[in-house]
Parts: C-alpha cells; structure tokens; sequence
C-alpha cells in the first residue's frame, strides 16, 4: 500500500498533464489569430484600390484630347459621369426670342462621346425634342440647311465641320470655326441672327472657346450679309 501511494504524485502530475497541454494548444491558437487579425488590418482592401483607380481614370481621361479630334480639346471643361459628358444645347424660345432675338435658353444633354462640342452642335441642328417644343422652345437651324454636304465625296458627309483655335484658315487661339458643309436657305433675317446666337452660346460653354466664327458651304461669313467681317 505505500508502494502504491508513493506513486500517488505522478499520477496527479500525469493526469493534469492533458489539461496544461490543451491550454498551451488554445493560447497558442489565440496569439495567432491576433497576428493575422493585426497583420490583415494593415492591408488596403482591394474594393478601395479598384474604385480609386476608377476615380483616377474618370477625372484624367476626360480631359486628355483624343488624338485626330478637332474639338478634343474641349474636354477639358466636361466632367464624365457614368452615362457621358453632360453638355448644353441653347435654343430660342417662345415668346422670349421673337422679341430679342439674342434670348437663348439651354436644356441639358449628355455627350456619349469625348467630341462634346460637336456633339452639342449635332444637336442643336436636331432640334428640341418634343416635350421641350411644347414648352416653347426651338431652332430653325436643321431647316435653312438644304441639297447635299460638300464634305465628303459623293455624298453623305456631315452637316458641318468644326475647328478649334482657328478663324477660317488662319490660326487663332481661342476660336472655333464652325463651316457649314450644306448649302443654307435663309427664311429672314431674324431667324439667322436667332441661329448665329444658339450657335454662339452652345459652343462658348466650353471654357476654351472664346469666340466664334460661322462659316457658309462657300466659306463666307454666316449670315452673308456682306463682307466677310467675321474673319478680320
């Protein structure tokens, strides 16, 4: 019997011997989550770089000019959004326009493409939509352009074309120069003043373009009233 006791504290030792091992196991277990906790921490996330990126990309492409485009400069002055490049179109408006011929009001668009002056002359020649004519406003552009484009061969080029930073073919910083590739019927005076204005305003929204020039398919000044003052 006292052999036995005297066995009796190793097998104490022993038999909390599972205990001790299982607590180093846990503790173990613990300080290593809390590294790996501490280490991910200091990691950016991979959606927050993604949309940086994105945010980066957004606010430099638009103003970056794509090469070959003669209004890519006018970028500079859009901001993009996730549909295009918002721009204005300026109409005349009724009863406002028939007596001051200079009233132009400007309606919202958006450009899909980086070209946003063209783009907004493109509409202008297009016209108020419906909604919009109902409340008054419209253009008589689309209607003194008649015939054929002289801008491409045989037929079918566009209405006009536009050019940044020249007076007819002279350079000019800060001028556009919009030539007229279709041939105009004029219905008076009044309307082409009201179009010369609607041109004016759409165009010199861009902060870029601080005059400008309207040339007929013949390369004389819109409205050709007489000497061609616009390109002195």
């Amino acid at each position: 019997m006292k052999g036995l006791q005297h066995n009796n504290p190793c097998s104490v030792i022993f038999s909390h011997r599972p205990r001790f091992m299982i607590f180093v196991v846990l503790s173990a277990c613990m300080l290593f989550a809390f590294v790996l906790s501490a280490c991910s921490g200091n990691q950016p996330s991979s959606g927050s770089t993604a949309s940086t990126a994105q945010a980066s990309t957004t606010s430099t492409g638009g103003n970056q000019p794509s090469s070959g485009s003669a209004v890519s400069t006018t970028q500079a002055s859009t901001t993009s959004t996730a549909a295009g490049y918002p721009v204005k179109v300026f109409f005349s408006k009724v009863p406002d326009s028939f007596n001051n011929f200079n009233a132009v009001f400007p309606v919202n668009r958006i450009s899909p493409t980086t070209a946003v002056a063209t783009f907004a002359i493109q509409l202008l020649i297009a016209g108020p939509t419906l909604s919009e004519r109902k409340a008054g406003y419209f253009s008589e552009f689309n209607s003194i352009l008649t015939g054929p484009s002289s801008c491409s061969y045989p037929t079918g080029g566009p209405d006009f074309t536009l050019t940044l930073n020249m007076k007819g073919s002279s350079p000019s910083p800060g001028t556009a120069t919009l030539r007229l590739c279709r041939a105009t019927s004029s219905p008076g005076i009044g309307a082409d003043a009201r179009i010369l204005d609607q041109i004016n305003a759409t165009l010199k929204q861009f902060s870029n373009i601080k005059n400008v020039v309207v040339l007929t398919q013949a390369g004389h000044c819109f409205p050709a009233l007489g000497p061609d003052l616009c390109l002195r």
